[in-house]
């Protein structure tokens, strides 16, 4: 009897978004949207750096030197024959993001003492372009002297470092599953905040009085239809992302199902609990919003480290679903992480889903009785 009653109401439910283009828009389309405007413009690699080159010694190893930047793809370098007060001026135009001077005794020095020092003078007004940069030109100098290297001698060790499960440094193996975390918490808990709302927007509500439904039997019913459109949601995105940006899966795919169905409905039962607190639906709109996408974008750990936030921030990022998602979704798409290797985000989320469901239960049964 109470399942077929929480089927009816699901029921309704699905027809309702079903006939309704708006919903089915914020279902499908705005995500895909979103997934790839922020795929592209959450990207810190910076390509085709304009580099201004001052070779002054204009022998043979100098322009190999030039020709290592110029295949690069980080690099655009162009002649400059200018004096040291018109470089600053390259700046200040904009013409060039970093200059690069060789001495004269460029290939004297190379042979000589196997050492030469070349100045990089680089325009630091962005930070984190500016350190960019810098790594881009420690790396092709790398290359340069992997190519010159001597074999006669050995040396007593040497360092390698090695990068795992990201070896290009491609940004978009980051942030894409980022994107996804916000995607799914923004749109689960925007649906499911009018649910309620709608119904007591319209007077809909009233006719609940009457009927033998209980209050957690219209949260089931109102969550289930919402569950399984966001969850086909969720892989049309993630599909995207793998296709578009080449984001690696490298663990268990029914593992990230399972563990996205728990996600989603966390932020369902907060769209819920939003619902049951509000009587209009452009107001509930705006308090999933508000609640979602800020939150997700600056205390999850999607973009800034939580470990470099101040304290009392660090204490607010464990009430955001999104820390926990992305634990996850990262460490089984970069990384292969098993079920064992996420109990802890895991469980987060499970005790997340049982508070929200709990007040929304009690909120909306309250809201029943008077």
């Amino acid at each position: 009897m109470v399942q077929s009653r929480v089927l009816a109401i699901a029921r309704k439910e699905f027809l309702h978004i079903v006939y309704d283009f708006r919903t089915l828009f914020i279902l499908f389309l705005m995500p895909v949207m979103q997934l790839v405007m922020f795929g592209y413009a959450m990207n810190m690699e910076i390509e085709q750096v304009n580099m201004a080159v001052v070779d002054r010694s204009g022998t043979p190893g100098s322009r190999e030197l030039v020709e290592g930047f110029r295949a690069s793809r980080f690099f655009r370098p162009f002649s400059f024959e200018g004096s040291r007060e018109e470089m600053e001026g390259l700046f200040q135009d904009r013409r060039a993001h970093v200059v690069m001077v060789v001495p004269v005794e460029f290939d004297r020095k190379l042979v000589r003492e196997g050492a030469v020092p070349v100045q990089f003078l680089i325009d630091a007004s962005d930070a984190n372009t500016a350190m960019l940069v810098r790594n881009y030109c420690s790396r092709v100098l790398e290359a340069f002297n992997e190519g010159r290297r001597s074999r006669v001698f050995a040396a007593p060790f040497e360092m390698r470092p090695a990068v795992l499960f990201n070896p290009d440094l491609k940004s978009s193996y980051f942030f894409v599953p980022g994107v996804i975390a916000m995607i799914l918490v923004m749109i689960s808990a925007l649906l499911t905040s009018v649910a309620i709302a709608r119904e007591k927007e319209t007077g809909t509500l009233e006719q609940i009085l009457v009927s033998p439904v209980r209050a957690y039997e219209i949260i089931l019913g109102k969550v289930l239809p919402y569950l399984v459109l966001a969850f086909l949601d969720a892989v049309l995105i993630l599909g995207v992302g793998l296709l578009i940006f080449g984001v690696p899966f490298r663990g268990d795919a029914l593992l990230l199902a399972g563990l996205t169905l728990l996600y989603i409905f966390s932020a369902l039962s907060l769209g819920l609990m939003i619902s049951t607190r509000v009587k209009s639906q452009q107001v509930a709109m705006m308090a999933a919003l508000v609640a979602t996408l800020l939150p997700t974008m600056m205390l999850s750990g999607m973009i800034f480290p939580i470990a470099s936030m101040p304290e009392l921030l660090q204490y607010v990022t464990y009430v955001i679903p999104a820390r926990y998602y992305l634990l996850i979704v990262r460490g089984i798409l970069l990384k292969g992480s098993s079920l064992g290797q996420l109990v802890a985000p895991t469980l987060s989320l499970v005790v997340m889903v049982l508070v929200l469901l709990v007040v929304s239960v009690r909120r909306f049964g309250t809201d029943l009785e008077t």
